[in-house]
Formats: C-alpha cells, structure tokens, sequence
C-alpha cells in the first residue's frame, strides 16, 4: 500500500449531511462528499492486510485495495478503470449500498473501517466529470437477440453486459420510465435520478433498446404491484423473437398485515406512496397523491424501506413520525469478535431517522381503528422472543393516533403469474428456480429463459442485484456462444 502506516495515523472521515432544516425542505442529494485530500487520507487507512476480506464481502467483488492505493497515489483514472471492472454502477452502490465491504475490512476487527463506500462514491463522480465514463460499443455483433425484462439494477447490469458482448438487447418496463425500483422506490434525496437517466443514454449508445409501458404476462386482477403499462407482450411471442430472455422483474409482492381494521382508508403499502413522490419530482401530475402532511404517521416495519417512508413523511410535513420494529433493539455496538467479517446486526441510525423520528421496538400491531371508514389508530403489544418464538407481552397493550399508516415490512415473491406465464417452476418462497452454478447458472427449467436478481434470490441489495445480472449476462452468452469473455 503506499501509505504502510496509514491505519495507524489517520482516523475514519465520514462523508457529510446538509443541515437537517435544510435539506427536510426539497428532495435534493444533501450527501456531501469527499474532496482529493480527505479521499487521499481515507485511502491511506487502507491496510497490507494479506488477505483482503473487503473483496469478498463485496457482492460483486469490487477490487477495493487496488482503487484505495491508486486514489492515494493521486492516479484518479486508473482507480476508476478498476472500479468498472467489476461494477456497472458505481453511482448506485457509492450512494444507497449499507457497503458489506465495510464490515468485512480487517480494520473494522478492533478499529472503524476503512471508508471504503465514500472512497467508490469519489471515484465514480470524478469520472463523470472527467469525461472517463464512455459507451463501450462492442466490436462485433452475434446476430443473437436477447430479451431483458425489468428495468432494475439487475436488468440493467445483464442488459449492458450483453450488449458490450455483442448482442442485440431489448430490455422491458411495465412502467414509464426505466429504473425499476431505484427510479420508483428510492427516495430522490437518496438517489436522485439523472444518475440513472445519463446510465440510460450511454447503454442506449452501446446499443441497448428500451421499451417502456410494455407488460410481459399478465398482473392477477386485485393485484397492488404498479403496473403503467399500455402494451401487453405474451410470453410465448417473447420467445418466439428472442433467443434468450432474462427475468429480472424483482420481488414486487409487498408484505402485508392482515389484522381486523386493514380496509381502512388512510393504509398503504410503502410502494404505493414512495412512487408517488418520485413522480412529483419527476415533473408528473399525481391524483389524489397520498400526503403525511400535518398527519401523525406511523410506519410499520424498521428496514430501509421503513427508513424511507420516514424521510419522505418529514418532507411532507407530517405532525409525527413513528417506526415500528417487530424484533427486539439490537445492541449499539456489535460483538466483533463474533460476527466479523459477517454483516453484523447492531443498531443502525439512518439520515432519516435523524431527521425526526420515534423509533419503537419489539412491537406488533394486533388491530387499526377508524371513524367513518378512516383510519384514526392501532392497538399495538410489545412482544418477547422466547426459545425463537414471538411471545405477547401480558398487559402490554396500547392505543397509539395514526392518521397515515405505510405498511413496509418487506416484500415476499415476485409476481407468481409472471413466472407462470413463462411455465418457469419456483422455488419454496415463491422465487423463479434456477441456480448459480457456473455451469448453466441462473438458467430455470424453460430452455432459454433465466431469472436473476431479486425475481431468483428473494428480496435483497442493489448491490447483489448488479452482481446477479453480471452473472446471469454471463451465463445467457454462454448459452447463446458456446463460451464467455465476459467476467464473472
């Protein structure tokens, strides 16, 4: 490394926040990077460990030591070049991944690790403003037709694969603009949208085409999964023009929580309201868009999702927030010595929250209250974990004033009636089954047809999102090549 004895000089710099009563009034990135020189002394932290434990913590095995060396050296480009290697999107991961890698830096075994999630953040934005990042046409075309269905990390990371080795890719949206979940679920001020959109055109260059408003299969009728589309495509005329078609719609069924009180007006699920919001700032006219101003709001289920609810909930204006979390408040700081280099489990204090928030553990809501077909409140029971069974707490019931309730507990399967369309058998949780043995990986049952990202793993982070669509581009040109340059 070229700074051996960084670790032991330097500190952990974090990345910094715009002022709360500021950024609470807009839906602007309020992230504030590092500059060259903070960039440089993070970079130096980074350890000769041996054996970097960063890389395979990383989903999609990002070469981390390499670009840390290269940015403390001040070689910017080359940092970057490493960087794209094994990541389609930087600007995705630098912003919205919880950085696995992190938690797997030997550092972070008695020490804060290296900031390794600011460091890719600073490198990517450099390239775009450099001018670095460019479309990277392939030199010669198959001839072979490839289908990509689902707008998301996973989608896009196949899609432009495949078409960096050659092929003609067409890649399907049920929704009018592309971006799946990071365009329709990510808040703006998490992740504003023209990263996706300058994403957009550079496929577009290297020879991507994209359909939105196009439904493949059908959307059973009392389904709550957004569907924006004004085309229907079969499955069977799918594979009837494409070669090969990758199913990468992710996991859209919302969990819900059937308890009496649930038709109530004033409940939603959160991917009914954070879409909402992102049309508004998009330019759209959204009827009857679901507000939290003024409203004493409260949020069930304590992930990122929940996370998000929050921060949009404060930006409308709401009289209260509260997020509710069904398991018990994890430890501030995590035994290290037992879970590292595993993601540990120890409290975690988004922007949001720090942006006004009541946080409630070890809480179930066990009914919702209404006057005149509204919801006005929940009765909720704090609950105990015992022998890993959830226990009610005797005497533990109250009534809390809810105006607004999201529910965002997580989402459960893809849409099952996609993947019976395609006849692609499923697995125990509802997920298309198919593999990721490196021999005819991600391919299901249906010769020709593979599923990646969310669709096949189940609920998860961008991050494995892009590493499963990296992989599935793989195996699809396999399949259609007899071999493969690209990486695994």
């Amino acid at each position: 490394m070229g700074k051996i004895t960084g670790f032991m000089e330097f500190e952990r710099i974090e990345e910094g926040y715009r002022p709360v009563a500021e950024r609470v009034k807009n839906y602007k990135e309020f992230v504030i990077g590092l500059d060259d020189a903070h960039s440089k002394i993070q970079a130096a932290r980074c350890m000769d460990c041996g054996t970097p434990f960063c890389n395979s913590g990383c989903p999609v095995n990002n070469i981390i030591p390499d670009f840390n060396d290269l940015v403390y050296q001040g070689d910017w480009k080359n940092a970057f070049a490493v960087l794209d290697s094994t990541n389609n999107f930087p600007e995705f991961t630098g912003r919205i991944c919880p950085a696995p890698c992190e938690a797997a830096c030997v550092l972070n075994v008695n020490d804060d690790p290296v900031g390794i999630k600011s460091i890719e953040h600073a490198i990517i934005d450099r390239a775009w403003a450099e001018g670095w990042v460019t479309p990277r046409v392939a030199a010669h075309k198959t001839g072979r037709k490839v289908a990509v269905v689902g707008s998301g990390p996973a989608g896009l990371a196949a899609a432009q694969q495949l078409a960096r080795a050659g092929h003609d890719v067409t890649l399907f949206e049920k929704n009018d603009r592309i971006g799946g979940l990071l365009r329709y679920g990510i808040p703006d001020f998490k992740m504003e949208k023209k990263h996706i959109d300058r994403r957009i055109d550079q496929m577009q260059k290297e020879g991507v085409t994209f359909r939105t408003g196009v439904m493949i299969g059908q959307l059973p009728a009392d389904s709550k999964v957004i569907n924006w589309a004004t085309e229907t495509i079969t499955p069977q005329q799918l594979l009837k023009d494409f070669d090969a078609v990758v199913l990468t719609g992710g996991a859209e069924q919302s969990r819900d929580l059937p308890v009496p009180g649930r038709d109530l007006d004033g409940i939603h699920f959160a991917m009914e309201f954070l879409p909402q919001q992102n049309r508004v700032n998009a330019g759209d006219k959204v009827k009857a868009q679901i507000s939290a101003a003024g409203k004493h709001v409260i949020v069930i289920g304590g992930g990122d999702t929940g996370s998000d609810c929050v921060g949009t909930s404060n930006r409308h204006g709401a009289a209260s927030v509260t997020q509710f979390e069904l398991l018990a408040q994890p430890p501030v700081e995590e035994n290290r010595p037992l879970t590292w280099p595993y993601w540990p489990i120890k409290l975690r204090t988004s922007s949001s929250h720090e942006e006004g928030c009541e946080r409630e553990f070890a809480i179930s809501t066990k009914a919702f209250a209404g006057d005149k077909g509204k919801v006005t409140g929940l009765t909720t029971v704090r609950v105990e974990w015992r022998d890993g069974k959830m226990a009610e707490v005797p005497g533990s019931e109250q009534t809390l004033k809810a105006d607004l309730v999201l529910l965002a507990m997580g989402f459960v399967s893809p849409v099952a009636s996609i993947l019976e369309g395609f006849g692609v058998d499923r697995d125990a949780r509802g997920n298309a089954k198919a593999g990721t043995e490196a021999a005819g990986g991600y391919a299901t049952n249906v010769p020709g047809v593979f599923a990646a990202g969310d669709m096949r793993r189940g609920q998860s982070l961008v991050v494995w999102a892009i590493r499963e669509g990296r992989q599935a581009a793989r195996a699809v040109d396999e399949f259609l090549m007899g071999f493969s340059e690209l990486p695994r």
